[in-house]
């Protein structure tokens, strides 16, 4: 079974329009979607209309919060902005099989490795491994 933790870009998407793409996240079974009070807080932060908001909440419903991991560090071979370490490292903490991120940016060297037995993915890459129904 997959644990998923969701990158706040990633909340933000599926919440920004009803029809994203990225909410076929919500439908992969055998999967169970995580997140941290950080990345909820800033993908709310980031959403300027009251519909959007809703939806987050709504999908945040069949999300599990984890808590932040306040006493971890990042192995010395990952360079990452202060801002997005508590996303990875409450991944870790929580023990995600895989990091869900749309931040090519911070998260692109990254990408396609494990970090401390999390695979940092994007959607796409992460729903091309996994039908809806497995």
């Amino acid at each position: 079974m997959d644990v998923v933790f969701l990158d706040a870009n990633v909340l933000f998407s599926a919440a920004y329009r009803a029809d994203a793409g990225v909410r076929r996240l919500w439908r992969v079974k055998r999967g169970n979607l995580i997140t941290s009070a950080y990345a909820v807080e800033e993908a709310y932060r980031n959403l300027d209309e009251a519909a959007q908001r809703e939806r987050l909440q709504a999908l945040l419903r069949s999300v599990r919060v984890v808590p932040e991991a306040r006493d971890r560090r990042l192995p010395n071979t990952v360079q990452l902005p202060e801002k997005d370490r508590p996303i990875l490292l409450a991944a870790i903490a929580a023990g995600a099989t895989h990091l869900i991120t749309g931040d090519v940016t911070h998260f692109g060297p990254y990408l396609g490795r494990a970090v401390e037995g999390v695979l940092i993915l994007r959607p796409a890459q992460y729903l091309a491994r996994r039908s809806p129904d497995r």
